[in-house]
């Protein structure tokens, strides 16, 4: 790994999606227990970055509480996640940094050494996913936690031009690495995306 590589890069939560089968608004200010799932993920997250901003939609003022700076997707049509890491990637390159690290804003339990084991797994490779075992498919990526170079940005923002978005399609483009990480007891990379996964996911807090 170069030494540009080796520097501690910023961290953006994508909270950019629709929470369609939450029944729509946003998923990070659901609360968990006693606290929003947001929360959570900041606790989690910024010991592990050296700056923390989120991607989210619609007027930031919402976000106000958590005292991070808000940056919207500049891709039309709600795009997916891929138009949030860009949207990072943007914010990043006006701060000065080299790399971001993304987590989504919907799963409070990732790994707490998420940063370090992406970094770990990149070596030679410009971008790093996280995966876990998965008894149908494997080794199953998940696509909102990675590693990414600014670098990358405008190429990017030129993919989303053309109509990609799966995360997965751009970056097997570019060589990505996998970072492997344990599912037990149970998957650290679980999101609540409806009721029953709140459900779950409370009783997994306890």
């Amino acid at each position: 790994m170069n030494g540009e590589q080796m520097r501690q890069p910023a961290g953006v939560i994508l909270a950019g999606g629709q929470s369609t089968r939450m029944g729509g608004g946003d998923k990070g200010l659901l609360c968990l227990g006693d606290r929003p799932l947001l929360d959570r993920v900041i606790d989690r997250f910024q010991p592990q970055v050296c700056e923390l901003a989120l991607n989210a939609n619609g007027n930031p003022g919402r976000f106000v509480e958590f005292g991070l700076p808000v940056v919207a997707d500049s891709i039309d049509g709600f795009a997916g996640p891929l138009a949030g890491v860009l949207a990072g990637l943007d914010w990043a390159a006006l701060q000065g940094h080299t790399h971001i690290v993304t987590a989504a804003a919907d799963t409070p339990f990732f790994p707490c050494d998420l940063v370090p084991r992406l970094l770990d797994a990149a070596q030679d490779k410009p971008i790093a996913l996280a995966a876990t075992p998965d008894p149908k498919r494997g080794m199953a990526r998940h696509p909102t936690f990675g590693l990414w170079p600014v670098a990358l940005k405008d190429d990017l923002r030129q993919a989303l031009r053309d109509g990609v978005r799966k995360v997965v399609q751009w970056t097997d483009r570019h060589g990505a690495a996998t970072a492997e990480f344990s599912a037990d007891p149970f998957d650290p990379f679980f999101n609540v995306n409806t009721p029953e996964d709140m459900t779950r996911a409370e009783g997994l807090l306890r």
